[in-house]
């Protein structure tokens, strides 16, 4: 029986103020064909899975604290409970508006890498309304950032 513990799993940090943790998939000891799946993170007051697209359908599962969802043209609030599915192909970006640690639990399927964690760490992820599609008005901005070296 393989098991991936979350309390053993350290996960890698990324630039936008988050800290991803493979459950299922990557460097998980659990691997799956048909889906991946992790806990992620986000800093309060603003840490982000930044905007991106990608091939797999995805779901976030928001597990404590509060965020803005931006999906497509869409912006709402998610909070505690709540799941929010990604199509496949539609950028989508998930901010941490609260005061306190966001936590929420992505699963995506068929698993495989996702570019935007290598762009992110390379500082490459495409703009939002430059090179790829803009954010919904209102939206907080894509953090972009190259990590420090």
């Amino acid at each position: 029986m393989t098991i991936s513990d979350l309390s053993r799993i350290e996960g890698r940090r990324y630039p936008a103020r988050r800290r991803t943790q493979n459950l299922v998939g990557g460097a998980a000891p659990v691997q799956a064909v048909n889906f991946a799946m992790g806990n992620v993170t986000l800093d309060a007051g603003g840490g982000q899975v930044p905007w991106h697209n990608q091939e797999q359908e995805e779901v976030y599962f928001i597990v404590e604290g509060t965020g803005e969802m931006c999906l497509g043209e869409e912006r709402r609030t998610v909070s505690p409970g709540q799941a929010v599915y990604i199509p496949p192909g539609v950028f989508h970006q998930l901010t941490n508006i609260g005061d306190a640690p966001l936590r929420m639990i992505y699963c995506y399927g068929p698993a495989g890498d996702v570019a935007h964690w290598r762009q992110e760490l390379a500082g490459t992820l495409p703009k939002a309304g430059v090179d790829v599609p803009a954010l919904p008005a209102g939206a907080w901005p894509q953090c972009t950032d190259a990590p420090a070296q």
